[in-house]
């Protein structure tokens, strides 16, 4: 007969109970500077960035946009963008497209504005892993950095990441709390005939503490908080359709923090530029650190073409740098009998 394994020991009626995933109230040690982050999810535990970290606008400046031309699409590239897009659907004919009669066609100025706010924000919880004999970096080593103080690496701007950075000087070694030091726990599948190996601790009885810089249980968190507008000048037109395409940037304004566009030709690019930056600087200095800002000024080609083909009048229209086809009605289409 093959000896037991030491996880099916003789059972032991003192083992306890399993204990709670999370740590119980007053069993994780107080770091400074970190008093009132309790355990748990750190969801609510956000640590707002302290004033010096917070940017401050100046008075009174704005920025200027320089003249832009109204691009243009000529009745070849109208046809050839009508051909890729009929090419696509299977019941329609490429006929229409190839013979139709041109009667006008009709360009738009269509501005795309978008600010990128790129911002930071810390929040701190406290995680656990068995401790099985690793250097632990306790309070013996010097007095843990405020969160906006511990030093991180920092990613591309304008993208998003997520970091998990160990504050320094914040481990420490407690009895597990799962097991209750014992290294085992009662079984629930077989009601306490047989034991298992505690599955947190694996089996040590002790784990390491440690408190965690991080956002959301997940890490330190760069994050881009973008803005869009568009406005509706062609009401035919639906504006989600430019969400698939782009435009010519001929505006570019990046900074610590951008200020609100001002003598352009379209009011309403200078009251989006205006409106949007405001509410950005309140929403997220107040919970994050705003490490840069960046605002554009798209130019999307949009072009309304009208033509004839069989003696009847149709029209779809030929938007962004990639010639997309937008149409509610095509001459032709084969029926499936």
């Amino acid at each position: 007969m093959d000896d037991k394994d030491e996880d099916t020991d003789t059972f032991d009626p003192n083992l306890p109970e399993e204990g709670p995933s999370a740590p119980p109230p007053g069993w994780l040690d107080s770091v400074t500077g970190y008093e009132e982050h309790t355990g748990g999810d750190c969801t609510d535990q956000i640590c707002p960035p302290p004033p010096d970290f917070v940017p401050k606008p100046e008075n009174d400046k704005n920025a200027s946009v320089p003249n832009v031309m109204v691009p243009t699409v000529s009745e070849d590239v109208a046809r050839d963008a009508l051909l890729q897009f009929v090419g696509k659907k299977w019941t329609y004919s490429s006929k229409p497209a190839k013979n139709l009669i041109f009667k006008e066609l009709i360009p738009f100025t269509v501005y795309r504005y978008r600010l990128e706010t790129f911002t930071e924000s810390r929040s701190s919880a406290w995680e656990s892993e068995p401790h099985t004999g690793q250097c632990v970096d306790g309070p013996q080593n010097g007095v843990s950095p405020p969160p906006w103080n511990v030093q991180v690496s920092y990613p591309p701007k304008f993208t998003n990441a997520v970091q998990k950075v160990r504050v320094p000087h914040s481990s420490f070694i407690k009895p597990c709390h799962r097991c209750h030091g014992n290294g085992k726990v009662r079984c629930t599948h077989c009601r306490g005939q047989g034991l298992t190996r505690c599955m947190f601790c694996h089996g040590s009885g002790h784990s390491r503490n440690r408190r965690c810089t991080t956002c959301h249980g997940r890490g330190r968190k760069r994050k881009n908080q973008v803005f869009e507008f568009i406005p509706n000048r062609v009401p035919e037109f639906p504006l989600k359709k430019f969400e698939k395409v782009s435009g010519e940037a001929f505006f570019v304004d990046e900074n610590l923090l951008v200020y609100p566009i001002e003598g352009f030709p379209d009011q309403d690019i200078c009251d989006a530029s205006k409106g949007s930056i405001q509410n950005h600087l309140l929403k997220y200095s107040a919970v994050s650190r705003i490490l840069q800002q960046r605002q554009t000024i798209e130019l999307v080609p949009l072009t309304h073409v009208y033509y004839a083909y069989s003696g009847n009048d149709y029209d779809y229209f030929v938007f962004g740098r990639e010639n997309k086809v937008h149409t509610t009605k095509y001459p032709s289409s084969c029926s499936i009998l």
